[in-house]
């Protein structure tokens, strides 16, 4: 595996000058830079990105960390952060927890010893304390940490009251949500307040259901949608806390007979773009996802450059209406 001497020895210059190349460092014509790079690629050489950034007080990478990263939600997020980074000259580091504390803690270790600039905290499995001590630049999705530590969100309350609403409007008289559990201590369970909110303000019955500490199991989903028909076979309008919720409400539907949105009303969460190729077009909460994952990378490079940011950064849903309503 070639070295850094053996690229100073091909473009004929010290080592010096080729750190001072890879590290852009002083001033330095465009020809020796050209002499340089030439000989790394004749070389097939690629610098060590952490053995650089022991040098240097930025290392250029970010760290992602996220609870799924096969969920749909969290697959568009990552894509969008990974873009909007690599357009502002960073890298970035996908850790994919699945939920699990243990997981987390190694991930920030590891993030930690590779010197990333920044971490974007998308899972929540830790108490506060683990992430005040991280020493980092942090940012958050929706789940309000301290005061000094910036979270972005969606407006999860008032997209829960413009999806329960619609239901409502269309003449739904007996209705269900179904989303994370509350204990999770994350922004989104909002949605379910606000739903719980609008219904008894119309003074109709209502019903809430939960999944368990790992909101991410597609078959507490199916559990779940079958333990709301069997108990409540009368619903007739759904408010699903994701897209993918609501894509399962869908087929529960089909299963037992139930057209939609005739027999019964379907509104998601989210926006993302596997609902289009749903049997329905889905109506949905559509989050400004690319617009968050954009902030999140903004808010940690400013942090880098010691510039102040605010602890709370909630950004405008829109109601999308498809054919399940």
């Amino acid at each position: 595996m070639p070295t850094i001497k053996d690229v100073a020895l091909k473009a004929g210059v010290s080592v010096t000058t080729v750190s001072r190349v890879l590290n852009n460092r002083g001033y330095l014509s465009e020809d020796l830079k050209k002499k340089v790079y030439s000989a790394m690629n004749d070389l097939n050489y690629r610098p060590n990105e952490l053995a650089r950034s022991l040098s240097r007080s930025k290392s250029n990478i970010i760290g992602l960390i996220i609870p799924h990263v096969s969920h749909p939600f969290f697959g568009e997020l990552t894509s969008h952060i990974e873009e909007h980074a690599y357009r502002n000259g960073y890298k970035l580091l996908l850790c994919n927890s699945q939920q699990d504390k243990h997981k987390e803690l190694e991930y920030i270790d590891m993030l930690r010893a590779s010197r990333v600039d920044g971490i974007i905290m998308g899972s929540h499995t830790l108490e506060v304390e683990a992430y005040r001590q991280m020493n980092l630049p942090l940012v958050t999705f929706d789940r309000r940490i301290s005061p000094e530590i910036p979270y972005v969100c969606s407006d999860n309350y008032r997209g829960g009251v413009l999806a329960t609403t619609l239901l409502i409007n269309k003449g739904c008289l007996r209705l269900a949500h179904i989303g994370g559990h509350p204990e999770l201590n994350i922004l989104s369970v909002l949605r379910s307040e606000a739903f719980a909110d609008t219904a008894r303000q119309h003074n109709l019955p209502h019903t809430l259901l939960h999944t368990d500490n790992n909101s991410f199991d597609v078959g507490a989903y199916e559990r779940l949608l079958a333990q709301l028909f069997n108990e409540q076979p009368d619903v007739d309008g759904i408010f699903a806390g994701s897209d993918l919720i609501a894509a399962y409400a869908l087929k529960a539907c089909r299963e037992r007979g139930l057209r939609v949105p005739e027999d019964v009303r379907i509104v998601g969460y989210d926006g993302i773009a596997l609902r289009s190729l749903l049997a329905l077009p889905l109506s949905t909460i559509r989050q400004p996802i690319e617009e968050m994952g954009k902030l999140a990378v903004d808010l940690i490079i400013q942090q880098v450059h010691g510039g102040a940011v605010h602890a709370e950064y909630i950004l405008p849903v829109e109601l999308e209406e498809g054919a399940t309503t």
